[in-house]
């Protein structure tokens, strides 16, 4: 059993958020849904435990006074592009924002960093003049586009 497990709090979507996040990463799974009478959000799901890729979380609905910011957010490293584009699409469909750098908002208004494991590589390589070349163009990106950044990185 994991020792710390990170809550969300929902306003009244908890079960629904987590079913959706589920439905994205393997090895996910809801785990358990608790029903209360009288819950502050007015609904009767009270909690929801789900895995995501092997992690635990819990999931609240305590109601709209806490809304997520950017101060948390979820960082996914994808192993290529395909995986990039995939989960980016997901997760900013159906009212999710796309923000820059590779960060975007769910419908939920959970913040997530979508990134290649790539990226790293790039902006942390060897020489300078490249990792700035991919630095920059990273900067002008709302979702990576991890080729688009070898390419500058190469650009000479």
């Amino acid at each position: 059993m994991q020792r710390i497990t990170p809550c969300l709090w929902f306003d009244t979507q908890a079960e629904q958020a987590a079913n959706f996040y589920v439905s994205l990463f393997e090895d996910s799974e809801v785990t358990n849904v608790q029903r209360l009478d009288g819950t502050p959000s007015g609904d009767d799901v009270a909690l929801v435990f789900f895995r995501l890729a092997g992690l635990d979380y819990m999931a609240i609905n305590g109601g709209p006074q806490f809304p997520f910011t950017e101060a948390v957010s979820f960082n996914v490293s994808c192993k290529d592009q395909a995986e990039v584009d995939r989960l980016w699409s997901a997760l900013t469909a159906d009212g999710g924002e796309e923000g820059q750098c590779g960060w975007l908002k769910d419908r939920f208004g959970l913040s997530w960093q979508i990134i290649p494991e790539r990226m790293g590589e790039l902006l942390g390589d060897p020489d300078p003049e490249r990792a700035q070349r991919a630095m920059q163009a990273m900067l002008q990106m709302q979702k990576i586009e991890l080729k688009v950044m070898e390419d500058a990185a190469n650009a000479a």
